[in-house]
């Protein structure tokens, strides 16, 4: 239903995505609005072709991507704000420098983009929110989100992402109203893997081999109590970096039980979807369900934030 597998796999990759290109139409700053609703450049990773596209067109392709284009109207809207976010935060950090573009459709450049999903309820919850964007202290947050946290969100950036790069203040544990509602299996699972298979997940992961797989341990947790660091036999590791080696749609979240080594396999069993940090999406559906607007959706999982219109 969800796009999950893209979303740690964005917020992971996409830290990468920085440099210098030429720009749209976009402020010198983040604190300034704009006189007019940004153009920006977009390479169509499907075709190779470079676009010009208005940005609010382009978020509707983004949005219809990103969450189930039949969701409540409220939830879609809340989408919108924080990838709208999304984007003119790193139109602002560059862009995306390999295309020498704004945005690009390709998920491991940029944010996920399917336009043949785009119906009328997508179109109007971008027009709803048209122009609005999340700030902190007039700066552009990280519009992070998820599918299911599992009950409560990650305490911090680097709890549920290992996102060391800056302080996210923004970021805080909240109850998600998501998880009564969401489907069955983001509720309880069981994720299985081969000791082969996670040995080599941490030589990817680590850049070195931890040798036959006899034992694996949760070191430490954050205060959500997702693991945030992991042991395998005598080599440590982040859980955030462990399940993206081992495929984030399997290993679903980092909100497992102590893992079990036997007969030459590992079993996870844990519960939530994604990397728990920001929005949760069934959160959002569940808070739009309730009668909440797309703004309240965005202040109640992102503290001390505001949300402000850029342009009209």
């Amino acid at each position: 239903m969800l796009n999950t597998r893209r979303i740690l796999t964005v917020a992971l990759l996409i830290l990468l995505v920085t440099g210098c290109r030429q720009p749209a139409q976009r402020p010198d700053a983040s604190d300034q609005k704009l006189d007019r609703e940004p153009v920006i450049s977009l390479y169509m990773h499907e075709t190779g072709e470079t676009k010009q596209i208005g940005i609010e067109e382009y978020l509707a392709g983004v949005v219809a991507a990103e969450m189930d284009p039949q969701w409540p109207d409220e939830a879609l809207a809340a989408q919108a704000i924080l990838a709208r976010t999304f984007t003119m935060k790193k139109i602002e950090e560059g862009g995306v420098k390999a295309r020498g573009t704004d945005a690009s459709t390709n998920i491991e450049e940029f944010q996920a983009y399917d336009e043949t999903r785009i119906n009328d309820k997508v179109r109007k919850a971008v027009e709803r929110t048209r122009g609005e964007v999340v700030t902190y202290q007039g700066k552009y947050i990280n519009g992070w989100f998820h599918a299911d946290s599992g009950g409560k969100t990650a305490s911090s950036a680097a709890e549920g992402l290992e996102f060391r790069q800056g302080p996210t203040p923004y970021i805080t544990s909240v109850e998600d109203p998501g998880h009564e509602i969401t489907e069955p299996e983001n509720k309880a699972w069981t994720a299985v893997f081969t000791v082969n298979e996670v040995r080599e997940a941490v030589k990817q992961a680590t850049g070195t081999d931890p040798g036959p797989v006899t034992t694996v341990k949760i070191i430490k947790r954050g205060p959500s109590g997702r693991a945030t660091s992991v042991q395998v036999n005598d080599k440590t590791l982040s859980a955030p970096a462990l399940r993206l080696a081992l495929g984030s749609e399997k290993l679903r979240s980092t909100l497992f039980e102590e893992p079990q080594v036997s007969q030459g396999q590992v079993s996870f069993r844990g519960k939530g979807y994604g990397h728990g940090v920001g929005m949760s999406q069934w959160g959002a559906r569940a808070l739009a369900e309730q009668g909440k607007k797309a703004e309240e959706i965005v202040t109640y999982f992102f503290r001390d934030v505001k949300i402000e219109k850029r342009w009209d």
